[in-house]
């Protein structure tokens, strides 16, 4: 009938790998699978900056054994996925991503469980280890690529952003964390927006973008803008 439309075929659909790779590396960040022998200099990353963990299901740590009792399990598990970033200017090991609820059925995967010390954010190695997982996931062939923060947490909806990501919503008493309500903002990266965005990140991350003392020519929210505004207006179903 007329009246009932269905979504167009998705044409030679093969669901796509699971992630698994031991090692993701680019010019300014490494990853690397989480493993116990991260534990001290993570511990040491964050240690005295407890906010880091506001928005997050775990911690803080108040001590290197209860960060290790969390890590080690954490490390074994095949969702997430974790891997330690490794910033390339100064060396050190300085936070960890994940990949979640990763479903190669559907094409949809996650990155997540996100926790940078003060000495990564804002820096290149930190927005390449996102660019890096992003690039992961969309040359195995998944089709959407998902952000989710609770809805209170501005600078990770502004990050999500920054990144390229569209925000779909906000799913209302989605989760309770710490014993308290939350609210869960969706973003996602879908398949065909990644050409776009991949040219976005490769002008940013270029060494031609940024002056000698370190400051950006052009800015990756400038970059990204359009394809976020353009999503936007997409998924609101204008």
């Amino acid at each position: 009938m007329s009246d009932r439309p269905v979504g167009p075929p998705v044409k030679e659909w093969q669901a796509p790998p699971r992630p698994g790779p031991a090692r993701i590396e680019g010019r300014f960040a490494t990853l690397t699978r989480l493993c116990p022998d991260h534990a001290a200099p993570l511990f040491a990353a964050f240690e005295g900056h407890d906010w880091v963990w506001d928005y997050m299901p775990v911690g803080p740590f108040d001590s290197l054994a209860a960060f290790q009792d969390w890590l080690a399990p954490a490390a074994s598990r095949d969702d997430p996925m974790f891997y330690a970033i490794r910033d390339g200017d100064s060396g050190a090991w300085a936070g960890f991503a994940s990949f979640l609820r990763i479903d190669p059925a559907a094409g949809s995967i996650e990155v997540g469980f996100i926790a940078m010390s003060p000495a990564l954010q804002r820096t290149r190695a930190a927005t390449e280890a996102i660019y890096l997982m992003m690039q992961w996931a969309f040359d195995a062939g998944y089709r959407r690529f998902e952000w989710k923060c609770d809805a209170l947490n501005a600078p990770s909806r502004r990050a999500a952003r920054r990144f390229g990501f569209v925000f779909e919503g906000v799913f209302r008493q989605a989760t309770i964390v710490k014993g308290r309500n939350r609210d869960t903002a969706w973003f996602a990266v879908i398949d065909r927006d990644w050409p776009q965005l991949r040219a976005a990140y490769e002008t940013w991350l270029d060494p031609d973008n940024f002056h000698a003392g370190g400051d950006q020519k052009q800015s990756l929210s400038d970059l990204t803008a359009p394809l976020v505004a353009s999503g936007e207006a997409e998924a609101a179903g204008l």
